[in-house]
């Protein structure tokens, strides 16, 4: 289990401030919940955490190490998995071998053991055969395991790139938009799973989303941003008696969906 703090992380395009002071807690084994209007910085934020992009100031601390100055790969090396908004699979290869692919950070055979054809490459093909089929089961698509993953559904895909993170045991996950694309009763089924990621792998999740049943149901704590500002944090009861974040972004349409749960 690990805690993920943010400390008024500030990023800037073109004199335009994408995060403005963002600071934010996440503690082990929490799903928390990040909401906002579109431009709010949402996307953004994910990106300095998993080391896409570089923040103009402020700092991120991973178990109290700080992981700011840290590349993409090394932070994933420590432990941080990460989803995309849109759909990353590899087309040609089968869903198996998208979800192997994660295991790349966790490998110890290179390109020239595997251009020799050393045991150790057959050793950790072996390995990562082994936790993509374990992985897949714990989401529950293991019977498309051969299907060629550009086949799948986007819903589809979505789980299991999710599958792909989980392979590398990660202790932070990152999600960006995973509901997109689902159906309600899917919705419903990613909510379970979720939960089946904190309480029996003891996963942090760090979770943007724009579905917002899924969101107040799921996650312990939410943040709320708003022109790269945090605006209001809290339980989703703190957020939806928030005034202020009801005028920013969740306004009568959100509230009749809320009341609809």
């Amino acid at each position: 289990m690990s805690k993920l703090e943010v400390s008024a992380l500030s990023l800037s395009f073109g004199g335009v401030a994408a995060l403005d002071q963002v600071s934010l807690s996440i503690a082990p084994a929490e799903i928390h919940g990040v909401i906002g209007p579109n431009g709010a910085g949402k996307t953004t934020l994910l990106n300095v955490i998993s080391g896409v992009s570089r923040p103009t100031s402020g700092d991120i601390r991973l178990d109290g190490q700080s992981i700011v100055r840290s590349s993409a790969s090394k932070i994933a090396a420590r432990g941080i998995g990460r989803t995309f908004q849109s759909s990353l699979m590899f087309k040609g290869l089968t869903v198996l071998e998208n979800v192997m692919s994660g295991m790349h950070a966790k490998l110890n055979s290179g390109i020239f053991s595997a251009a020799l054809g050393l045991p150790s490459v057959w050793r950790d093909e072996r390995l990562a055969r082994s936790r993509a089929w374990e992985a897949l089961s714990f989401v529950r698509m293991e019977r498309f395991s051969e299907y060629e993953a550009g086949s799948l559904s986007f819903g589809q895909q979505r789980l299991i790139e999710i599958a792909r993170c989980l392979v590398s045991e990660p202790t932070v996950l990152l999600l960006d938009e995973p509901a997109v694309g689902l159906s309600p009763p899917r919705v419903e089924e990613l909510d379970a799973l979720l939960r089946r990621i904190r309480d029996e792998r003891g996963i942090t999740i760090l979770m943007v989303e724009h579905v917002i049943r899924l969101v107040m149901g799921v996650c312990d704590r939410i943040t709320v941003l708003n022109s790269g500002k945090k605006i209001a944090e809290g339980t989703a009861d703190d957020v939806v008696k928030n005034p202020f974040v009801k005028e920013a972004y969740l306004g009568k349409m959100a509230d009749a969906e809320l009341a609809a749960s």
